[in-house]
């Protein structure tokens, strides 16, 4: 079992260059707006990546220094999404560029996108008609990356990483991905890096569940924090919760416990286990919930559910839960304060258009204290 280390024990800022660095997958985002994609015509353009929108949640609402570690082509598409980046306040230093100039090397390619962007069409859907997403990263550069490609002796060990992610989306898009994220974990529990990352499976990504459960069986004993909701620890981990489909909060949350007990037990590493919990009413109103389990402390904190949303986008709601609970644990908070965050910021993304979140702490910080006193939203004026 790797030497891991807790939540309790996460460096001060002062002994690091970063507060947080993210491993993954980042695609450009078209939005069809409120049309499905096959009828559209106009687009909003954004950015997105299971993993990195975690980065830029820490850097944009709560103005912690992060970065991305990925791999983009160097064409007018790449530069939009690192312009995007560092729009959202990340550091892009650390992305790998592919040059389009095939001089052989291993990170070259063509002008004609053998290696290419990602690029996905999400439509947010709305009443009946659920979102959905298209997606085309089957040759995006980040596939290619493998153990050896990134000095992680100089990002964890020279500069000084706080709290390091990564999840399920990035470790299975390549036969070479999951390799690369357990070099990273690795390295990181080397040099005393808190180490987190979110199940997030997805079948479009991986159909085959037990590919699946076999890499997070080999990632899970490296985590101190591990994020994943009952289908996640069912299709990416191997354990069932015994709670009905489409369940009510309240009803679901007993056989979750019961089931994040089981994990904790077999990953004694594990210093967190938490997750967001969605109730879709329809495309458009959700209730949110989530919980986070202290495991030292065996004790579970409940975010007051929040009932009947309307909502814009549902996408990186569970990122950005991560990002608030991670800028609270950062911030010196404990677990009780840190579940408030991660619901209110995950809340927030989805009153907003695109992956990742465009409001400031101060709004997650009053969305907070609304929940906490059962206020309703008032108008700023």
């Amino acid at each position: 079992m790797a030497k891991v280390t807790p939540w309790m024990a996460i460096k001060p800022a002062e002994a690091c260059r970063y507060d947080g660095v993210s491993l993954g997958e980042v695609m450009l985002r078209l939005d069809p707006l409120d049309v499905p994609t096959a009828r559209a015509t106009v687009f909003r353009v954004s950015q997105g990546g299971g993993e990195t929108n975690v980065a830029c949640g820490l850097a944009h609402t709560f103005g912690l220094r992060a970065a991305v570690v990925t791999a983009l082509v160097d064409d007018e598409v790449g530069r939009n999404i690192r312009n995007q980046l560092r729009t959202a306040g990340v550091d892009v230093s650390r992305v790998l560029w592919f040059n389009t100039d095939r001089d052989g090397s291993k990170f070259s390619t063509d002008r004609k996108g053998t290696i290419c962007n990602g690029v996905n069409f999400t439509y947010a859907g709305s009443g009946v008609i659920p979102s959905d997403t298209c997606y085309y990263r089957a040759h995006s550069a980040v596939r290619v990356l493998a153990p050896g490609d990134v000095d992680w002796e100089a990002l964890f060990g020279q500069e000084g990483v706080r709290v390091f992610n990564t999840g399920g989306i990035f470790t299975l898009i390549s036969p070479t991905s999951a390799q690369l994220a357990l070099e990273a974990v690795a390295r990181a529990n080397a040099h005393g890096t808190f180490v987190v990352a979110d199940l997030n499976y997805r079948s479009k990504v991986e159909p085959d569940k037990s590919r699946a459960r076999a890499i997070n069986q080999k990632l899970a004993p490296h985590l101190g924090f591990l994020v994943g909701n009952d289908s996640d620890l069912a299709d990416a981990l191997g354990y069932e919760t015994p709670a009905a489909k489409n369940a009510p909060f309240e009803e679901w949350l007993e056989p979750y416990k019961q089931t994040v007990r089981r994990v904790a037990g077999d990953f004694p590493n594990l210093s967190l286990i938490g997750t967001q919990w969605r109730g879709a009413h329809n495309a458009d109103v959700v209730s949110w919930g989530a919980v986070l389990y202290d495991v030292t402390a065996d004790a579970f904190h409940v975010a007051p559910l929040r009932r009947e949303v309307p909502i814009r986008d549902r996408t990186g709601g569970g990122d950005s839960f991560t990002s608030g609970v991670l800028a609270a644990l950062l911030g010196g908070h404990d677990p009780a304060t840190a579940v408030q965050w991660g619901a209110a910021h995950g809340i927030c993304v989805q009153t907003t258009p695109g992956d990742v979140t465009l409001v400031e702490k101060d709004r997650v910080l009053a969305e907070v204290r609304r929940a906490a006193g059962g206020g309703g939203v008032k108008a700023v004026r």
